[in-house]
C-alpha cells in the first residue's frame, strides 16, 4: 500500500466532526499525544531493559497512530501524503547525495561548469594560487590578495571596530569559485566576466549577483563567528535554506544544498589558518575540488 491509499483510507474513519477549526485541532492535539505515548514506550524500555518484551509491538501501534493523524491531517490541508514523502526524498537526495560523481565526470556538466562554453578569458581558473598578505597598522590591519606576483582587487580590512578577521573573506569567494563553479566576486577581482554576453554579463556577474554572494559571506560569517568559526562543525544545515533563497535568482541554483555545506567547510578550514598564521597561501583546484592553505614565505 502506497502512502496516497493509506491516506484515503484513513479518512474514511475521520470522527473529529464538522467544525473545521475544532477538527483541525483535535487532529493536531492527536498527534501530540500519540508522539508523548511513542516516548512513554521507549521510556519504559529505558526503564526496564529487554525485560519489557512488548516494546517493539506497542512502538509499531503508536508509529501506525502517529501515521493516522498525519495522514488525517494533511487531507484536511488539501496535501497529498504520498507527494509530501516524494518531496521529503528528494529534499534529502539534494542534502545527503548518495554518491558524489568524481571530478572528472562533475566538470563535464556543463550546468556546474557555468563558463564552459565561453572564451577562456571569460572562465573562472581551474586552478587558483592567491596569496593573503598581511600589512600590520596601528588603525587596522590591511590585507592585500597577489596572484602571480600582482596585486588584485582592492586592500581588505575587517571594518569594524573589532578585529575578527573578516577581512579574508575573499577565501570564502575562492571557495565558491573553485568548488561551486561561481563566484561574481572573483570574476570582477580576476577580470574575467563574460562580457561577450551582456546578458550573461549583466544578470549573472553584475552588481546584484556580487551583492548577494557578499551577502552570503557575511551570513555564514556570523553564523561562523558564533561557532568557533566552524572549527570540528560537521554541518550548517540551519544555513542552507536561506542561501538557497538567496541565490534562486541566479546560475548557482542548480547546485545542492550539499555542496553549499562543502564549501563553506572547506573554506573555513582554510580562513581558519589564515588567521592563524596571519596570512598565507589559498590554493584552489576545481578539478579536484580541493581548497589548501600554504603557510606564509614572505
Amino acid at each position: 500500500m502506497n502512502l496516497s491509499e493509506y491516506q484515503q483510507l484513513a479518512i474514511q474513519s475521520d470522527r473529529t466532526g464538522d467544525d473545521k477549526v475544532k477538527s483541525l485541532m483535535i487532529t493536531l492535539l492527536g498527534l501530540a499525544g500519540e508522539a508523548g505515548s511513542l516516548l512513554t514506550e521507549y521510556k519504559k524500555w529505558l526503564r526496564d531493559g529487554d525485560a519489557y518484551r512488548p516494546f517493539s509491538d506497542q512502538v509499531s501501534e503508536e508509529i501506525g497512530d502517529i501515521l493516522w493523524y498525519l495522514a488525517n491531517l494533511a487531507s484536511k490541508l488539501k496535501l497529498d501524503l504520498g507527494e509530501i514523502a516524494s518531496e521529503n526524498v528528494a529534499k534529502i537526495e539534494e542534502r545527503w547525495p548518495k554518491q558524489r560523481p568524481a571530478s572528472s565526470e562533475l566538470f563535464a556538466n556543463i550546468p556546474h561548469r557555468y563558463d564552459r562554453a565561453f572564451p577562456l578569458t571569460e572562465q573562472l581558473p581551474l586552478e587558483l594560487k592567491i596569496d593573503f598578505i598581511e600589512q600590520l597598522s596601528p588603525a587596522a590591519n590591511r590585507l592585500l590578495l597577489r596572484r602571480n606576483g600582482v596585486h588584485i582587487g582592492d586592500p581588505l580590512t575587517d571594518n569594524s571596530h573589532i578585529n575578527d578577521g573578516y577581512r579574508y573573506h575573499d577565501v570564502f569567494h575562492i571557495g565558491c569559485a573553485t568548488m561551486l563553479g561561481w563566484s561574481p566576486v572573483m570574476r570582477r577581482i580576476l577580470k574575467c566576466k563574460r562580457k561577450s554576453v551582456p546578458a550573461v554579463d549583466v544578470n549573472e556577474d553584475g552588481a546584484r549577483a556580487m551583492v548577494t554572494e557578499e551577502g552570503v559571506s557575511v551570513v555564514v560569517f556570523n553564523y561562523a563567528r558564533d561557532h568557533s568559526m566552524l572549527e570540528n562543525a560537521r554541518s550548517v544545515y540551519d544555513l542552507l535554506p536561506v542561501i538557497r533563497g538567496m541565490t534562486r535568482p541566479f546560475e548557482v541554483r542548480t547546485r545542492s544544498l550539499a555542496d553549499w555545506e562543502q564549501t563553506i567547510l572547506a573554506s573555513y578550514q582554510v580562513w581558519r589558518e589564515l588567521m592563524k598564521h596571519r596570512g598565507g597561501t589559498v590554493i584552489g583546484d576545481a578539478t579536484s575540488q580541493q581548497l589548501r592553505f600554504e603557510s606564509p614565505t614572505w
